[in-house]
């Protein structure tokens, strides 16, 4: 797995985020897993520790994402990369935390139908709209593929992790 930087939000909001992870994963459930897992570590560094509203919703969102990026936009041979920002506004008194996932497959673009009642799959998406304040996605830049993305603004006071623990 190899650590890579490319803009995927549009120019306006390119100024440098608070906190950034930013890594590709291989596209099987293990690098699924592994995507999640850094996630959490990620937002547990930079004070949403485990277990919090905003740790748990971020960690399931990444979930979701990756392996939708797995199970529909894997291309064999390729890897599906995720970004993760976390930006605070003190005037707000809000973090912006922001989850991106870019995959090769360009003509697998996410759809929210809603599933046959007795159908096992299909309702990843609706899970992730109904919990991120905002999602979608983008075309991925200069190369095929895709970029599903979602936001969840949490307000209060984001703590460090040394000023949870005691």
């Amino acid at each position: 797995m190899k650590s890579t930087t490319h803009p995927t939000r549009p120019e306006h909001e390119l100024s440098s985020p608070a906190q950034e992870f930013d890594m590709r994963f291989t596209s099987t459930p293990r690098g699924a897993r592994l995507a999640r897992r850094l996630v959490s570590h990620h937002l547990h560094e930079w004070g949403h520790p485990y277990n919090t509203p905003a740790n748990d919703t971020v960690t399931l969102l990444a979930a979701e994402l990756t392996a939708n990026a797995v199970r529909h936009g894997h291309v064999p041979g390729r890897d599906f990369h995720v970004r993760l920002t976390v930006d605070a506004d003190a005037d707000a008194g809000s973090t912006t935390i922001r989850i991106e996932v870019t995959d090769t497959r360009t003509e697998r673009i996410p759809d929210l139908a809603s599933p046959a009642p007795d159908a096992e799959a299909g309702r990843g998406l609706l899970l992730v709209a109904a919990l991120a304040t905002h999602w979608g996605t983008t075309p991925r830049a200069a190369a095929p593929g895709k970029t599903v993305w979602a936001q969840l603004v949490v307000s209060g006071r984001v703590q460090n992790v040394s000023e949870a623990t005691n």
